[in-house]
């Protein structure tokens, strides 16, 4: 278990590398606000396509001059045209744009929530599996920015310190931080799912990542969406869009989730996620409880304007609080971090190495792992998942269920 403090800045060797050729699928706020610049910063990289059914708004996303193109479809990437593609478009169209690149032999990163379903994320192996690969294969990467956050590794840091581990405490609670107020973000039929989906995957990626990734035999969690017919609810960010979430014909998501898991090593995990709260600012907790001593980082992980002004990190131990010294970071270095990491596994870095492989960090094993949990709480909730619903037989025909192979790109993240 390795978590990256400070990534290495990747700057250009004395004989130049060819960038990798990027194709980033999406033209929304992710892509907007963190994968176009830093890409567009990085030495590694140039991003050659832009993907996105809605050209207008992607054009808006890019630089007047820029030589990136603009396509609309994902089919329109000619083969071997790039080496490695962003994956920031709704939902579910993680699982069908990411097998379709996959078996054109494109790497690509796919963004949190990687799928909305165990059964996604096995089908997803499976058929990766069946063109040869493994489910650890380096050619699909998926982890959460938050590892790479320097308060996040000293709190693994301390792990040893702690003794034997008996709970962990996951809580990520907005004052006003509704995404989105119309459209797929908020149908469970296309998103999958609210609040737990969106932050609970970056909150479990870094809890299972702590414990060495256990699986999860049972669960107990209740869901509700009291803020969602509030107005004064929805993030800065959309305030363009204001009163009752409308979905059109499918569920609403749910705006907060309560869980609590149990692993196959007998940790006990709570878990909270709010898009909305009575509380004036948004904070992220992680707390660790260990037979030696209990751990809690808070802060705010995201961009969120309403936040901590610093993070902090207490160590209990029999009555005595230990603060540990945690240095100024800017807001959103660890996406910097993350690209950096990026570039090296794509054998993008300034050493000239080739790709880095026998990594399991961002493996699919993860994913699956973490998709059971997220399987877990809402089952344990009552809330069916999106179709389709049976997870694959081990008997299945690789590659179940078969996508589309024309794809929709509106709506991005």
């Amino acid at each position: 278990m390795t978590f990256t403090e400070k990534a290495p800045v990747v700057t250009p060797p004395e004989t130049a590398r060819e960038p990798l050729r990027m194709a980033v699928l999406g033209a929304g706020w992710v892509s907007r606000k963190v994968w176009l610049p830093l890409l567009a910063e990085h030495p590694a990289f140039r991003v050659d396509f832009l993907v996105d059914d809605d050209p207008v708004a992607a054009r808006s996303a890019l630089p007047e001059g820029t030589p990136t193109r603009v396509l609309s479809r994902p089919e329109e990437i000619a083969p071997r045209s790039v080496d490695a593609a962003i994956i920031a478009l709704p939902n579910h169209l993680h699982l069908p744009v990411a097998k379709a690149l996959l078996e054109r032999d494109v790497p690509v990163f796919v963004e949190k929530p990687v799928c909305r379903t165990l059964f996604e994320a096995q089908a997803l192996a499976l058929d990766h599996q069946a063109r040869g690969g493994s489910i650890g294969d380096i050619t699909l990467y998926a982890w959460s920015a938050a590892r790479h956050r320097t308060d996040v590794c000293r709190l693994a840091e301390l792990l040893p310190s702690l003794g034997a581990v008996r709970s962990v405490g996951l809580s990520w609670i907005r004052a006003t931080g509704i995404p989105q107020r119309t459209g797929w973000f908020v149908d469970r039929r296309l998103a999958g799912g609210g609040a737990l989906l969106d932050l609970g995957w970056h909150l479990l990626d870094v809890g299972l990542h702590l414990l060495g990734w256990p699986r999860v035999v049972r669960a107990a969690s209740t869901m509700s969406a009291d803020w969602m017919s509030r107005g004064e609810a929805t993030a800065d960010w959309s305030r363009r869009s204001s009163g009752t979430a409308r979905s059109g014909p499918g569920e609403t998501v749910e705006d907060t989730a309560r869980g609590f898991l149990v692993t196959d090593t007998d940790v006990g995990i709570s878990l909270e996620t709010r898009w909305a709260s009575h509380q004036a600012l948004d904070v992220t907790t992680i707390t660790v409880e260990g037979t030696e001593g209990v751990a809690t980082l808070r802060g705010t992980f995201g961009f969120s304007p309403h936040r901590l002004r610093k993070s902090s990190l207490v160590v209990l131990r029999q009555g005595v609080e230990e603060t540990i010294a945690l240095p100024d970071e800017p807001v959103g270095v660890e996406y910097k971090r993350q690209v950096d990491e990026l570039a090296r596994r794509l054998g993008g870095s300034a050493d000239g190495q080739g790709p880095v492989s026998g990594l399991g960090e961002g493996s699919m094993a993860e994913v699956t792992i973490l998709a059971s949990c997220i399987d877990h709480i809402y089952s344990a909730a009552g809330v069916e998942p999106p179709s389709p619903l049976r997870p694959p037989e081990s008997d299945a025909a690789p590659g179940t269920p078969t996508c589309p192979r024309v794809l929709p790109t509106r709506g991005s993240q």
